[in-house]
């Protein structure tokens, strides 16, 4: 897989489809603890007749690096990215943390990005001061532990446990310090005051049962973008993985719908 040297970190990313398409490059930013394969269903649908790019996030999957301490400083990893591959315009395509990462590269290079995804995500963590406090004191726990019991509410109830204990594995195999710091980084994002900013079309898909992210929180966010879709598909927070095609089917309708 071709890798990508930015600030001490090997970006591996992939580069399908068209070079020549007629519409701007899909870019899809996964989300904390995963890699860029979430996105396998959307990119296999996509990238026969448009270009589609992906990438490990520094300290996921296949990348190296840490040290990254906000979601600013992924967002130019992206960006650099994209800067290498010589790519202009986009669309950015992200799920949870990747979300923040796309409303941030929306807010701040908004000549670039010709529409917006977002999956699962928000704009600002607001929870009560009781549920506050439980996340704060869930770091506490043995790092394990704190990841497994995160990744398991991320999926609605009855999904394959297997499925899931395979999702934790893969995410316990994230740098420590990468996942705390990460952790920290979504809790401290908030851009909800800026989102009336982002003047392209955006669409907004959501679980229906997402406890991670709530669906109500998402809504409040919705109300301050100009020009939002909204879609909820009876899933988890891991709606790439619990429901790829119906995701698949709300991106494409968004995608092809004229401005």
């Amino acid at each position: 897989m071709p890798q990508l040297e930015v600030d001490g970190a090997a970006l591996t990313y992939d580069d399908e489809g068209p070079r020549d398409a007629a519409e701007v490059p899909l870019v899809f930013v996964h989300g904390w603890t995963a890699n860029r394969h979430r996105w396998d269903h959307q990119v296999a649908h996509f990238a026969d007749r448009r270009r589609v790019i992906r990438l490990d996030l520094r300290g996921h999957g296949e990348s190296s690096g840490a040290g990254v301490r906000t979601i600013e400083e992924l967002s130019a990893d992206v960006l650099a990215l994209l800067d290498h591959l010589e790519v202009d315009r986009f669309v950015p395509i992200g799920h949870s943390m990747g979300g923040m990462i796309a409303q941030t590269l929306a807010l701040t290079h908004p000549e670039r990005v010709e529409r917006l995804v977002l999956v699962n995500s928000i704009s600002r963590m607001r929870y009560s001061r009781g549920r506050g406090l439980l996340m704060a004191a869930s770091t506490l726990v043995p790092f394990k532990l704190f990841v497994a019991t995160n990744i398991q509410r991320a999926f609605t109830p009855g999904y394959p446990r297997e499925e899931i204990r395979s999702y934790i594995r893969s995410s316990a195999d994230t740098p420590r310090e990468v996942v705390m710091t990460l952790y920290g980084a979504m809790r401290a994002f908030d851009v909800l005051d800026r989102v009336g900013e982002i003047g392209v079309p955006t669409l907004l898909v959501h679980g229906y049962h997402d406890i991670q992210l709530p669906v109500k929180q998402m809504l409040r966010m919705a109300t301050g973008y100009p020009d939002a879709v909204i879609r909820i598909i009876d899933a988890g927070h891991e709606l790439p993985v619990e429901k790829p095609a119906e995701l698949t089917a709300a991106l494409d309708g968004f995608l092809t719908a004229r401005p």
